[in-house]
């Protein structure tokens, strides 16, 4: 009897553990959505002049169409990709009607290789150049999700439908903290094609590359399309304050933020006792800008008073100008909590930049701010621990340093003199 009841008790705590193990975990039934899949768009020039040969013995467009083929077999399982092409359909001399000719070749979305090569294979290069309208429309197939988006444009001459300035458009799209990336490839391009596509580029993060080759062309929009699978940190997007009592409270990370020329933003940082505030900040010039700039990155009190500062200046054609600064504080009694008190810390970031008058002021210049908050130093070579970071420490101790030396260095000279006239 005894015997029984056991075997019924050891079957059921098999059947049991069969049920637990096979049934799915909340974390596994909801793994597959936890991650939205990175977005990528690749936007071809159809215009009447890729019918040139002159890359690599065959049109600009046999090249491009080789590439994709190629581009296509290799893209990543995780990422969506679509197609949009720009001077694809209309044949005709009418301007407003060419410079609207941009659709959506290939939604983006799971790759269908078969599917996205067929419909590349039927293009023909017809008729404008409207990069502008094809940006806009680019950035509005990627919209939606969370992951990295990034639009890969393609095309061998510079935008044919002015007033929609192509430049102005990406640093719109730049300016909608929406963190999406244009990367341009220019076909053989002349000095005017380079320009503009190295600040489509630059407005919105991204690289230009100037293709001369096949070969080259496939690389690099491969090696694109993967980089979206891989993606490096996404600024959070923050907008600072005139002053610091209404300026947005940050924690330790990456935030991106848009300023005026000549223009000062703030932000708070709270700095426990035992910490160290390590911060930097990168201003990119995303368009022609006056020579003798600068950028400050200055801490202080929420009273006013400077904790420190980091600052740069450069002289010429910049593409970006970073500084940053490091702020110990020293270890603290704890409260009646039993928490140490928090200081808040306000960041200051400033630029001096100043531009033609020809040079749209709208929107302000890209900020990366970065903010980490680390253990304060405990070993004595590290120059903080001394406070060598505050600036004016360091410059003190260098001047006694100095002193010293000459002092030293005067007394040996008058001993070696003594000796030699007494010699």
């Amino acid at each position: 009897m005894i015997t029984r009841k056991r075997l019924a008790a050891g079957v059921c705590g098999l059947l049991a553990a069969m049920t637990v193990m096979l049934a799915p975990t909340p974390a596994s039934a909801g793994e597959p959505d936890a991650k939205s899949s990175p977005k990528v768009e690749l936007t071809l020039d159809v215009s009447g002049s890729m019918r040139a040969r002159d890359i690599d013995g065959q049109s600009r467009m046999a090249a491009a169409k080789q590439a994709f083929n190629e581009v296509l077999d290799a893209v990543p399982d995780d990422v969506q990709l679509g197609i949009r092409t720009l001077g694809a359909n209309y044949r005709g001399e009418d301007r407003k009607v060419g410079c609207k000719d941009t659709r959506q070749l290939y939604p983006v979305g799971p790759l269908d290789r078969t599917e996205a090569k067929t419909a590349v294979a039927t293009l023909n290069p017809t008729g404008w150049t409207p990069i502008g309208p094809a940006l806009l429309g680019a950035a509005d197939d990627l919209k939606g999700g969370d992951a990295s988006r990034r639009i890969v444009l393609i095309t061998d001459g510079e935008d044919t439908c002015a007033p929609l300035d192509p430049c102005q458009v990406a640093r719109d799209i730049a300016a909608k903290g929406i963190h999406l990336t244009v990367d341009t490839l220019g076909l053989l391009p002349d000095a005017k094609t380079r320009n503009q596509l190295s600040c489509i580029a630059e407005a919105t993060g991204g690289t230009y590359t100037s293709v001369e080759h096949t070969k080259q062309l496939r690389d690099r929009v491969h090696q694109l399309v993967d980089r979206a699978a891989h993606p490096a940190a996404t600024p959070v997007a923050t907008e600072g304050a005139g002053q610091c009592a209404g300026a947005p409270q940050l924690k330790p990370g990456l935030y991106s933020d848009r300023e005026k020329f000549a223009e000062h933003r703030w932000y708070r940082v709270d700095v426990r006792p035992g910490q160290e505030l390590r911060a930097s900040v990168s201003i990119s010039a995303d368009r022609a800008v006056n020579n003798d700039y600068g950028v400050l990155l200055r801490a202080s009190t929420v009273h006013g008073r400077e904790i420190v500062r980091g600052a740069e200046a450069g002289d010429g054609r910049t593409d970006v100008i970073s500084s940053g600064l490091r702020y110990p504080k020293p270890p603290g009694e704890s409260t009646d909590e039993g928490a140490p008190a928090a200081e808040t810390v306000c960041l200051q970031v400033s630029n001096s930049f100043s531009a033609p008058a020809s040079v749209k002021t709208d929107p302000g210049l890209p900020v990366e701010l970065t903010v980490d908050l680390v253990d304060g130093p405990s070993d004595a070579s590290d120059a903080a621990f001394f406070g060598l970071g505050h600036g004016w420490w360091l410059l003190i101790t260098l001047a006694l340093s100095g002193l010293v030396a000459g002092l030293l260095w005067g007394w040996i000279s008058r001993w070696r003199v003594t000796v030699w006239r007494t010699n």
